[in-house]
């Protein structure tokens, strides 16, 4: 049984955040094969289904950056390796001292559909707030001042955008730190900005990966993914694939390297592979 994951930004999505039709109608075809799939992203659960809606992925999706695995069927999610209360204290003191907002990503586990609350602090910069106001807002998050921040959150990973060299020098320096993992990248709102998500050091895809393997009965592995959070996925799967805008430490432990994120690559790839 072949089983595929697909990461979504800079993979599975275009440049507009989206999929595009041939993509979606490329995933069609794979259903309509049998073709087991499923998405492994760094992104929050609300996130994801706001670009895979009235997309069917059928099998148990994995988020940010493998802390949730969500379960279509019975609409199940469990949570594994999240962020303590004193690692939480820590990233947010590296933001507060570098003039960053923190996103603090929370699951509320006790609402019936799993709700995504966002605490944050009083947004410093115009590309923080345009993050509220473009991004956030379209999804079903709820933001809340990070002052109401339960003890007891369930905090799957922190959030942060800001100026490229500020934020490139924290996600240094947090990665120093034995309990946890930085990941970031040139941020869609320009070249001048990064995003960094943090995370327990624990926390990534592949475990998340592995475990379905098991769980589904998978014999054949197949990622996909263009930076380094997909690299732990990578090196468990039977084949890897990076588009041709991956990071180049990517296409190095690829299997093969394919097309363009933003001219359908993934998709392409697909019908050849598979006789679509």
């Amino acid at each position: 049984m072949d089983l595929l994951f697909f990461d979504l930004d800079g993979t599975l999505l275009n440049k507009s955040s989206k999929i595009s039709s041939f993509t979606r109608e490329t995933l069609g075809l794979l259903s309509e094969k049998n073709i087991a799939f499923t998405v492994a992203t760094g992104r929050t659960m609300h996130s994801a289904q706001f670009v895979l809606q009235d997309q069917s992925f059928v099998l148990p999706h994995i988020y940010n950056n493998g802390v949730a695995i969500w379960d279509p069927t019975g609409n199940a999610l469990t949570l594994e390796n999240l962020l303590a209360p004193t690692e939480v204290n820590l990233i947010i003191e590296h933001a507060v001292k570098n003039n960053i907002t923190p996103f603090v990503n929370t699951v509320d586990m006790d609402s019936p559909n799993h709700e995504h609350v966002i605490y944050h602090s009083m947004p410093k910069h115009k590309v923080e707030h345009d993050l509220i106001e473009k991004y956030f807002s379209r999804t079903k998050a709820r933001l809340a001042p990070i002052e109401k921040l339960p003890a007891n959150a369930h905090i799957t990973n922190i959030s942060m955008i800001g100026d490229s060299p500020v934020v490139y020098d924290m996600y240094k320096q947090l990665n120093m730190h034995d309990e946890l993992i930085a990941y970031s990248g040139p941020a869609i709102e320009g070249d001048e900005y990064r995003w960094m998500d943090v995370h327990h050091n624990l926390a990534n895809k592949g475990s998340a990966v592995e475990l379905l393997r098991s769980q589904l009965g998978a014999s054949n592995v197949i990622c996909f993914g263009d930076s380094d959070n997909d690299l732990s996925m990578f090196k468990l799967a039977d084949e890897a694939y990076a588009p041709a805008n991956a990071k180049p430490y990517i296409k190095d432990v690829a299997t093969s390297v394919i097309g363009h994120h933003d001219e359908d690559g993934i998709a392409h790839f697909l019908r050849e592979r598979f006789s679509l």
